[in-house]
């Protein structure tokens, strides 16, 4: 965009204290800043400083709040041949190709200590793989038995494309075609001060940060994904996040449910470890399929209990998801993203109209964010499916304690460790832990159906050893 058009764009609206150093500037430096405005939608910034900067919106809440009743992970008597014929169309889907997998890998790993890319860092607990090899392989085990290559679509941010891109290429893409992984980047959203005017972090450059992992179904859009899906054929895509290596990244079962439900978009639950955990609940709110946060779950919901003495709310969303394709163009009609914004008070440094950087000691800002679950109402015959947290979830979010790469190392070895007891394989226990460390490649199995179908090295495993099955 022209810059005489930007300027009289940014003083129609209000916020033209942007372009204050810009004369001051060389050209490269100019050209950066008029790229980031030319990136934002300008006509949805004062609509957006008014609704959610000057004004915070109240929580709505459904008025009718009430437990979902989730598909189970395993077929009940009167499901046995519905669950059957899921599985075979969901096979029959991949070997179509019509199912691709979708990563937001847009975080650094600076909460972990690693800097660089989250996905380069190191989770699995003998060969120490990086969370990004982790994915890989499983794509290309199940492209394997489909007998077709499974496209992966991966959304980095700007702090971290150059490096995903050059990280790929380094580990020559981990046995995948390069051609079949499409990177493009995450859309950033601009920081508000209290009285709705832009935020500069530089004379060149205005505070942005990551529009969320909503803004992602966005992206899909603008850096060319949704487009070259149609090319491919592509009618469903698997949607995961980038700290959780024990996802099934494709899940045949999970896949033919969606697509026999005619689902729009399907999620995977887990029972909550505690009635407070600090996750999205599924519910049906005023009849509708939804996620509302721990923070605006009513605590007295959140605590309630049934007949059984179980808690009502115990379906958490833990960030895997089945989306048509078809779904995700509607949602990008008209060029804009149907889905709300939430608001969230930072502090975030900036540069005041003297050019001097200010790094504040409270929050002094707002940022606006997408959520993907909010797409989940507005899907039709959106589905939940129940999935086990020690079979598909245990992130790494945190340097130490929960979540962190000791008990996601545990969780791995936990699995592993189950998988080979189904198997026949008899393993040691200490203090009710496997007794051993234990990885299994996916490239040897995706899950504990398979594995009991191979050729094992050994009927137990000795206390203290460290077996890798590749």
């Amino acid at each position: 965009m022209d810059a005489a058009i930007l300027a009289a764009k940014l003083s129609q609206i209000g916020q033209s204290q942007v372009l204050r150093f810009l004369d001051s500037q060389n050209a490269s430096a100019k050209e950066k800043l008029l790229d980031q405005l030319a990136a934002l939608d300008l006509d949805d910034l004062s609509q957006l400083a008014e609704n959610y900067v000057r004004n915070a919106p109240p929580v709505k809440l459904p008025e009718k709040i009430e437990p979902i009743s989730p598909l189970p992970h395993k077929a009940d008597a009167a499901r046995v041949g519905f669950y059957d014929e899921a599985m075979k169309r969901g096979r029959q889907l991949l070997a179509e190709g019509k199912i691709a997998a979708f990563l937001v890998a847009g975080g650094q790993g600076s909460r972990l200590g690693y800097e660089g890319p989250k996905g380069e860092f190191p989770v699995t607990p003998i060969k120490n793989k990086p969370l990004f090899q982790v994915f890989a392989e499983h794509l290309l085990a199940h492209g394997r038995k489909s007998g077709r290559a499974i496209p992966w679509y991966i959304m980095t941010s700007d702090a971290n494309d150059a490096a995903t891109r050059a990280f790929f290429a380094k580990h020559r893409f981990f046995g995948l075609e390069e051609s079949n992984v499409h990177f493009f980047q995450q859309g950033m959203m601009p920081a508000f001060a209290m009285d709705g005017k832009l935020l500069l972090a530089e004379k060149n450059s205005l505070a942005l940060s990551p529009d969320g992992h909503g803004g992602s179904l966005r992206a899909l859009a603008k850096g060319g994904a949704l487009a070259d899906m149609r090319r491919r054929g592509v009618e469903h895509l698997s949607y995961f996040q980038v700290d959780n290596p024990l996802v099934q990244i494709i899940d045949p079962l999970f896949l033919g449910l969606h697509d026999l439900t005619s689902s729009e978009m399907s999620s995977k639950t887990i029972p909550k470890a505690e009635p407070l955990e600090r996750v999205g609940n599924f519910v049906i709110g005023d009849g509708v399929l939804q996620v509302i946060e721990y923070s605006d779950l009513p605590e007295s919901l959140a605590l309630q209990t049934g007949p059984d003495g179980k808690p009502r709310f115990n379906s958490a969303s833990i960030g895997i998801h089945v989306l048509s394709v078809d779904f995700i163009e509607r949602l990008n009609e008209g060029g804009r993203l149907k889905l709300p914004w939430h608001r969230a008070l930072k502090k975030v440094p900036y540069i005041d109209e003297q050019g001097r950087p200010i790094k504040p000691d409270k929050p002094n800002a707002v940022k606006l964010e997408q959520f993907v679950f909010d797409a989940i109402p507005l899907a039709r015959n959106a589905m939940a499916y129940v999935t086990e947290r020690g079979e598909e979830f245990s992130p790494v979010k945190n340097a130490e304690g929960v979540d962190s790469p000791l008990t996601c190392r545990r969780d791995q070895i936990r699995r592993s460790a189950r998988w080979l007891a189904q198997a026949g394989v008899k393993i040691p226990q200490r203090n009710s832990e496997p007794d051993a460390t234990i990885e299994i490649s996916p490239l040897f199995a995706v899950n504990a159906d398979e594995l009991s179908g191979k050729k094992l090295p050994c009927s137990a495993i000795n206390a203290g050893q460290t077996i890798y099955l590749e």
